[in-house]
């Protein structure tokens, strides 16, 4: 069991924690993902999640359709011209995920101890006897004894809108459950999860692929989160997929971790994934309840020492209908920043929920806390120090050129107390690279674009690249002017870095006589030097 990086030796002056947090135009080192549907599709509630710190807007195909995400991604990017914030956008598969429909809309009201039948056919209208699903193989995946919930969009944790029922026979197609506790499910789509059973539908569907290669390529969509992914296949496969549709071979892949036979598969869909998104809803179904944390730390901790980015969700699910968090979920946030999450996804609490930005601004100053309470604090809440060592042991020796490079940067920021620290990247794996070793700074990317062909134009390559930073724990890209070739000469190094410091400034990140680390291409060589600044 892996320890998080937590430092005791020194006790926190009590009173500090009432002080003030530093303001900064960098909401927080960690990221926030939001769902955006119903409750935040408007112009001015996307604006103001921009505000609040989300950097990444998600958009659930497992409801509403094509036209409907069309309309709240136009109003996306006009949020973005309006706020002058970057966000990207990840589209979220549907995958395997069994559902209830209900056609007529009307709540339904369960009964504990009394029985209900999950059939395949789905003429049937749903009610408090019968609800039916929309896989015809549930029936020979169950047996008596096995436990399935069901529960509205991104279960809301709550008895009286979910509800847990176990099987108790199998007739023909129909599953006759009894209902465990009572229950009002509301709205016209639930999801449908059978506890440690598998599925055998395909992880990437044909409606998955229509909407990919529809939607996904008219949008140039910057991540795909691919649902229910079980095992290394799954992810390769959608690999494959999207290389054939045009832009997407650039479309970074998040395998989502939902039941348990992606949690047996972990490492090796770790290895072929861009990053990892640990579907707690779901997982909390399938593990024990004491189990739940061991898995997100361990999970935390291989997706840290692999550099690849890590998305906890479901932290704040009271604030869908409340304006306040509850204690647990506030010291879970905190947590689960600690533990080395890089970004925390917001789902029903932004899709549907009453508070989307306050959510957003809340969650958001809960995990700037972690780093932005005042060095001096924030040292004896996290030590960068012991997670230094503990990354580079885990490279071992010897490492390559970019990683020696990378640590250089990290370590030399530490030890001049820099402000931030500024990376020249062209591709955007240097930048990701000195985010692996979880500097106390921020990390400005500097995307400086190239020029490439596909035989029948030409274009500028880095919009991807710095939009894919906006999920990466303390990175905060900036892309070049792309008159600036990638292979730059002095001089034009010079003038970007100009700009960057410019940013910096104005951001309030820096200030005169800070220290400043630099990590850029001259030539062949890379190189790590810092600078300090004057009046």
């Amino acid at each position: 069991m892996h320890s998080n990086h937590l430092l005791l030796e020194e006790p926190i002056r009590m009173a500090s924690i009432l002080e003030s947090s530093k303001s900064s135009f960098f909401p927080a080192m960690t990221k926030i993902v939001g769902t955006l549907g119903p409750k935040s599709r408007s112009v001015e509630v996307i604006s103001g999640c921009l505000k609040a710190g989300m950097s990444v807007a998600r958009f659930d195909f497992s409801w509403g359709n094509p036209k409907y995400h069309q309309e709240t991604l136009e109003n996306l990017k006009a949020a973005v011209k309006t706020t002058k914030k970057l966000c990207a956008v990840m589209l979220d598969t549907v995958g395997p995920e069994l559902q209830v429909v209900n056609k007529s809309g009307n709540p339904i009201s369960l009964l504990a101890d009394g029985i209900v039948i999950l059939t395949s056919d789905q003429e049937q209208e749903a009610s408090s006897e019968v609800l039916p699903i929309n896989f015809d193989g549930l029936s020979k995946a169950v047996k008596h004894g096995d436990t399935i919930f069901v529960g509205q969009y991104l279960f809301t944790g709550s008895e009286t809108t979910s509800v847990w029922l176990e099987v108790s026979e199998v007739k023909g197609n129909d599953v006759v459950c009894v209902i465990k506790n009572s229950a009002t499910l509301a709205g016209s789509l639930f999801t449908l999860h059978a506890s440690q059973i598998r599925i055998e539908l395909p992880t990437l569907s044909d409606k998955d692929k229509e909407v990919i290669s529809s939607w996904g390529v008219q949008n140039k969509i910057d991540f795909l989160s691919l649902s229910y992914t079980r095992h290394a296949e799954d992810v390769r496969n959608a690999r494959e997929y999207l290389s054939k549709l045009g832009d997407l071979y650039q479309t970074q892949i998040f395998a989502k971790i939902e039941n348990i036979e992606g949690l047996i598969h972990f490492d090796e869909i770790l290895q072929e994934a861009d990053g990892i998104i640990l579907s707690r809803g779901n997982l909390g179904i399938d593990l024990p309840p004491e189990k739940v944390f061991l898995f997100q730390k361990a999970a935390l901790y291989k997706c840290n020492m692999a550099g690849k980015p890590a998305v906890v969700t479901r932290v704040v699910d009271s604030m869908t209908d409340n304006l306040r968090p509850t204690r647990a979920e506030a010291t879970d946030v905190a947590n689960a920043v600690l533990d080395g999450s890089d970004a925390i996804l917001l789902g029903a609490e932004t899709l549907r929920g009453l508070y989307p930005v306050e959510t957003i601004s809340i969650v958001g100053k809960i995990c700037a806390e972690i780093y932005f309470i005042g060095l001096d604090i924030a040292e004896k809440v996290f030590n960068q120090d012991l997670y230094f060592k503990k990354t580079v042991k885990y490279v071992g020796e010897p490492m390559t050129h970019l990683e020696s490079i990378a640590s250089s940067a990290v370590r030399a920021a530490i030890k001049v107390k820099a402000s931030v620290i500024i990376c020249f990247t062209s591709s955007g794996r240097a930048a990701r690279l000195i985010a692996k070793y979880r500097p106390t700074m921020p990390v400005l990317s500097v995307v400086i674009p190239r020029l490439k062909t596909n035989q029948l134009r030409w274009s500028f390559s880095g919009a991807f690249e710095a939009r894919q930073s906006l999920i990466v724990r303390g990175l905060f890209p900036m892309l070049a002017d792309p008159r600036h070739a990638a292979e730059s000469t002095s001089s034009t190094n010079e003038s970007i870095l100009k700009v960057a410091l410019d940013h910096g400034k104005a951001s309030g990140v820096i200030k005169s006589h800070d220290r400043v680390v630099i990590c850029q291409k001259v030539g062949d060589a890379s190189v790590v030097k810092i600078i300090e600044l004057e009046d």
